[in-house]
């Protein structure tokens, strides 16, 4: 059941390669193999968009996300899970319940705000949000945070260790599946984003991969076959990560949440 399923879920993508690979007046044809062979859509999408420098800028906004979300996440959850102090649990329902509002409801403000601090136009607004860290990714770390023994913790108090470096030396290096999950779900995420692009940025030389990709339409009209190129050069890099992550990124989503 679950290869029937993988199969039904592949179909799409597995036309969305070989549609790549048909010659462009042979995109809607009946046959799903190409006859012949097209490699040359590839090279026409780099050659007729800066696919490069958009798959460049989607990084330096992946990475720099995800490098921030994780410290700001955890450290807050590290203190959620590890310190007590009055107020604990329904300062975590309040952080929890942020996690309920759309983020449309905030658009404009948010916006506004990164009008007046001069960032429209750059990368900041595409990732500096999470430095405040994500309520969903601080349950997801504290809900692991919880299966640490508490005597390594008492251990290491003993050798006279501060509350950052527990968390530094001995919690972080703890929570790798946990940490390395977080990295897949905030490295697809924006990724993918096209909505928060679209709002902040207007020179093409800034636009991500997403954004870029819907320029094809403008550019590139009716070339189907140069925009399922362009959909497979984005998808890779997501498919690398996965792959490269995938034994942590099982192991930080089953294990999340078994106590607490």
């Amino acid at each position: 059941m679950l290869f029937v399923l993988s199969g039904l879920f592949m179909v799409p993508f597995l036309w969305l390669v070989l549609t790549s690979l048909k010659p462009p007046a042979e995109v809607f044809d009946k046959n799903w193999l190409p006859e012949p062979f097209y490699p040359q859509n590839y090279a026409d999408v780099f050659n007729n968009r800066p696919v490069g420098r958009w798959i460049f800028n989607s990084f330096v906004v992946a990475i720099l996300a995800v490098v921030s979300v994780i410290f700001s996440s955890s450290l807050v959850a590290y203190g959620f899970a590890r310190l007590r102090f009055r107020g604990n649990k329904q300062l975590f329902a309040l952080v929890m319940s942020t996690y309920l509002l759309p983020s449309i409801i905030t658009l404009v403000p948010t916006f506004l705000i990164w009008k007046e601090l001069g960032a429209i136009n750059t990368f900041f607004p595409l990732w500096a949000g999470n430095l405040f860290g994500s309520a969903f990714y601080i349950f997801m770390l504290r809900q692991f945070l919880f299966t640490i023994p508490q005597d390594l913790v008492d251990a290491a108090r003993v050798d006279g260790a501060g509350y950052f470096r527990i968390y530094w030396s001995i919690m972080l290096p703890l929570i790798k599946p946990a940490i390395a999950a977080v990295a897949v779900f905030e490295f697809g995420a924006k990724w993918n984003d096209f909505f928060t692009p679209l709002i902040y940025i207007n020179s093409t030389d800034l636009y991500t991969m997403a954004l870029g990709l819907s320029t094809f339409k403008e550019e590139l009209d009716q070339q189907w076959a140069l925009w399922m190129a362009g959909s497979v050069v984005m998808t890779i890099p997501m498919i690398v990560l996965f792959f490269l992550a995938q034994r942590y990124f099982i192991e930080g989503v089953t294990t999340t949440g078994l106590k607490g």
